[in-house]
């Protein structure tokens, strides 16, 4: 006969997300085994089995939020109860390599004072993990203060303690930076003290792009080059070729243009068609030209790729900027819609702004920023005419990109959004 084991009572705190599941269906588990832990903002909990018994059917998986009583697993009665928790059973520490200190006699680790390092590493209350994570390692002889996590907010896992425990040496060869690159974590704060709060969970994109971008600013070092371009005359052609285009489906914006100029620049100056390589020391120098274009959705900003847009007319990017645009915007883009860019450019013509400067979409070198053009008094030699001028925003890697090739760079590909004619050299 199964037990339906549910949530107890865990205070004031609903929708609780589970963080860990420690079980598996066919587990068997004594009774206080832990079987999932919960993360509220305030403290880290877990549910321990009430019996011994067999896990017969999970009810919950990772990621699901629960209150009190919510149903998390079937348990069914019988003999099979071991005399360890599973996660010992799993995760037996393997005869230690040549090189691994055997771990010290009982009696030196209880002769060491309360409040040394020993007892501090034993202790672990600072690291992000669960108790039974802790508990694990203290029974592994595993200081968790040496692994970095990998769950999420960088929780320390059992699958990273099994990694320090099994794998190379250099998994737990020194602490592991609280925020990454030596940089310290923003300390947590109770909003709610100080006024109502409302707490909203980041969109997808958002979750899978944040820790791309944090990457990417925390080992680019990022210069910006700022320039502008006269598009008077090639906007007065894009307006011709756009009302063509209108009765037949389809849009012809600035962005099309801007993409053939970006890989008339792009075959002058190879080096921003490139990535360095993993070595970081030889560069990689891409034969093709793929662009990105930064694209605006309810859930967050997307990058699809436009393949070769060397081989295309303005008409064929537009077409294809339209259908993959909607594409993005119904959310219905594959992995292989955004991938395999060499040069990216996000363009902020249709909100505004006067300039900003674009994050390096890593392992790229470089991206182009644009914002909306504006009409601007130019002097000709003899007077000041009327001209709509283009903001033009490129960032780089300074590690492959120094700032006279930026803009060197910038100013060819603004000579060529100047006269549309340069577009076909």
């Amino acid at each position: 006969m199964a037990t339906e084991v549910k949530i107890p009572d865990i205070g004031d705190y609903k929708d609780v997300p589970i963080i860990e599941v420690h079980v598996k269906e066919g587990d068997p588990v004594n009774a206080d085994d832990p079987l999932v832990s919960l993360e509220s903002d305030k403290a880290t909990m877990e549910v321990p089995a009430p019996s011994s018994g067999i896990v017969e059917k999970l009810l919950i998986k990772l990621g699901d939020k629960v209150s009190e009583g919510h149903p998390i697993v079937l348990l069914k009665d019988g003999s099979a109860a071991i005399p360890e928790p599973p996660s010992l059973i799993e995760q037996q520490e393997p005869t230690p390599p040549p090189d691994r200190a055997p771990s010290p006699p009982a009696a030196a680790a209880t002769s060491a004072k309360p409040n040394g390092p020993g007892a501090q590493a034993a202790d672990f209350g600072h690291v992000h993990a669960s108790p039974s994570v802790r508990r694990l390692a203290r029974e592994l002889d595993i200081d968790l203060t040496t692994i970095r996590g990998t769950g999420e907010k960088g929780r320390v896992t059992k699958d990273d303690v099994k990694a320090a425990l099994t794998g190379p040496a250099k998994s737990v060869s020194a602490p592991a930076p609280a925020g990454g690159m030596g940089i310290p974590e923003i300390p947590a704060v109770d909003f709610s003290k100080f006024g109502p709060t409302e707490t909203r969970p980041l969109p997808r994109i958002k979750k899978i792009s944040g820790p791309h971008l944090h990457r990417a600013w925390l080992n680019v070092p990022l210069v910006t080059h700022q320039d502008e371009a006269d598009i008077t005359d090639t906007d007065v052609y894009r307006k011709e070729l756009d009302a063509a285009a209108k009765d037949q489906g389809y849009r012809v914006t600035l962005l099309a243009f801007l993409m053939k100029a970006s890989v008339s620049a792009l075959k002058q100056f190879p080096e921003f068609n490139a990535s360095l390589s993993p070595e970081k020391d030889a560069l990689i120098l891409k034969q093709y030209y793929h662009i990105g274009v930064a694209v605006d959705t309810p859930e967050g900003l997307v990058v699809p790729v436009i393949r070769d847009v060397d081989r295309k007319g303005i008409g064929d990017i537009s077409r294809e900027l339209g259908a993959v645009s909607k594409k993005a915007r119904d959310g219905k883009l594959g992995a292989g819609d955004m991938q395999g860019a060499s040069f990216t450019i996000s363009s902020l013509g249709g909100i505004g702004g006067t300039a900003f400067t674009p994050l390096v979409n890593a392992p790229e070198v470089a991206i182009l920023g644009v914002v909306r053009s504006r009409t601007a008094p130019v002097w000709n030699g003899e007077t000041f005419q009327p001209r709509l001028m283009l903001p033009l925003s490129v960032s780089y890697d300074h590690r492959v990109i120094d700032g006279a090739l930026a803009a060197r760079f910038t100013r060819h590909l603004a000579h060529v959004l100047e006269d549309v004619r340069r577009l076909v050299l």
